[in-house]
């Protein structure tokens, strides 16, 4: 069971490599090689158990924080190799994968870009991503809702991305729980969509105040639909002010310019150079 928010069931999490070999383990962390002691999940988040003396431990708090060490873990490497890694999120169906479709296309001759998916079950955007001609590692989380970093650590293994390079973490479609796990990321993007209505940022504003950007996506469709742009924007304004907020539509083209420039900017310099 997920530590923090109960998500798991006990079963077993798959990482799909290149090859289309699998990688498995179950909720705790185990595998056929065995982890150390760094790389296991504590479990049954909001149990709190009463020791001598009645202190009380929360073990979700736990979870964070070992999750936190190993993100750390993540970061370091990562930047020692001049990776860009971004943290993608967003609820099910605002574009993630359609947005990194077309910016692996359109920059393919400039950046190398590799993707770790986080879906519940199949490899669906993973295949899509490839067709792309990106290198992918898909990982499924069964019952799930995020990925955490020891996930993101084996996917790393997997991936094994050139210095220079750019990672997208494809997180799993949800508003709440991605935004408490640190992945190691250098940059956390959220997209919301104009079809999920403006008010996504005050019913969720843990998501939105940890973006470094916020995506309004699929704008192409504001036409036909109720969504007060300004409003949304006002609002991100408050809850993240250091954010940076930008409109795009992944189908049509637009602002998806200025999302690339974004990109460019945040390379490492030396990969950059």
């Amino acid at each position: 069971m997920c530590a923090t928010c109960g998500c798991a069931d006990g079963g077993r999490t798959r990482h799909q490599h290149d090859d289309g070999t699998w990688y498995e383990h179950d909720a705790h962390g185990h595998d056929a090689h065995g982890h150390d002691a760094g790389h296991r999940h504590e479990h049954d988040a909001g149990h709190r158990h009463e020791h001598d003396g009645g202190q009380t431990v929360t073990l979700a708090e736990k979870v964070l924080a070992r999750n936190d060490a190993l993100a750390r873990q993540n970061r370091d490497w990562l930047r020692d190799r001049d990776i860009l890694a971004l943290n993608l999120m967003s609820s099910p169906g605002a574009g993630k994968t359609t947005l990194l479709e077309r910016t692996a296309r359109d920059l393919a001759a400039e950046l190398v870009i590799g993707v770790i998916e986080g879906d519940q079950e199949t490899a669906l955007d993973a295949d899509r991503m490839r067709t792309a001609g990106c290198r992918v590692v898909q990982v499924n989380t069964g019952t799930g809702c995020h990925l955490d970093a020891v996930m993101v650590r084996e996917a790393l293994t997997a991936l094994d991305p050139p210095d220079g390079s750019v990672v997208v973490i494809e997180n799993v479609g949800n508003l709440v729980c991605p935004a408490l796990f640190d992945l190691g990321e250098a940059r956390r993007v959220v997209l919301a969509s104009v079809t999920e209505g403006a008010d996504k940022p005050v019913k969720y504003p843990h998501m939105f105040r940890s973006a470094d950007l916020v995506l309004v996506s699929k704008t192409d469709l504001l036409p036909y639909l109720d969504f007060d742009l300004a409003r949304c924007k006002a609002d991100l304004a408050t809850i993240s002010p250091g954010a940076t907020v930008l409109p795009v539509s992944a189908q049509a083209g637009d602002g998806v310019g200025e999302w690339y420039a974004w990109l460019r900017q945040r390379i490492p310099a030396r990969a950059g150079g």
